[in-house]
């Protein structure tokens, strides 16, 4: 990322993820259990979006996705909590003197019923974030694998926004 690029006062990323599913275990969605029958088929906890958020925030700061920050080889993210990959990027926009502005996610999903969690999906989110998060569903209309109930997906948008009272360190400064 060029330094005129990361000097910009706002920064817009999208970020999509998919997962299948399978029977048993638990789905997690946003930081919490929506289903306690079926889980997604992924080398962490599979948070569809929380993946997708986390891609969002890494292309708005110009960096590589999630898959190489937290690549399904290294046995640390085995089962690993997506609130874990959602903090660390987190701390990324901090160290980029930046801020979350908003986030747009969009779930889709023929199971579970996103409406009954929407609340508690997004406060879950917005606590980790700190700043406001709509959560919407879609279902695919039966079309594909996610309308047929066999994948869940997500997409997200996030605005990032220069930190009021900071700068941007040098990028020598984060060398070790």
């Amino acid at each position: 990322m060029n330094r005129d690029a990361m000097s910009m006062s706002l920064r817009v990323g999208h970020g999509f993820d998919l997962h299948r599913l399978k029977r048993g275990g638990r789905l997690m969605l946003c930081g919490i259990v929506a289903a306690e029958d079926m889980s997604a088929v992924a080398h962490s906890d599979g948070d569809v979006a929380i993946h997708a958020l986390v891609d969002a925030i890494l292309g708005a700061l110009g960096r590589d996705d999630i898959g190489r920050m937290f690549p399904d080889t290294d046995v640390r993210w085995k089962g690993a909590s997506s609130s874990i990959f959602l903090e660390r990027a987190l701390c990324e926009v901090r160290r980029a003197g930046m801020r979350v502005v908003n986030a747009d996610l969009t779930i889709l999903a023929r199971w579970p019923r996103i409406d009954p969690l929407r609340a508690r999906m997004r406060d879950a989110i917005e606590s980790l974030v700190g700043a406001p998060v709509n959560i919407k569903a879609g279902t695919n209309e039966g079309c594909d694998a996610v309308g047929r109930g066999a994948a869940i997906a997500a997409h997200a948008v996030v605005l990032l926004a220069k930190a009021s009272g900071t700068r941007r360190r040098p990028a020598h400064a984060n060398r070790r």
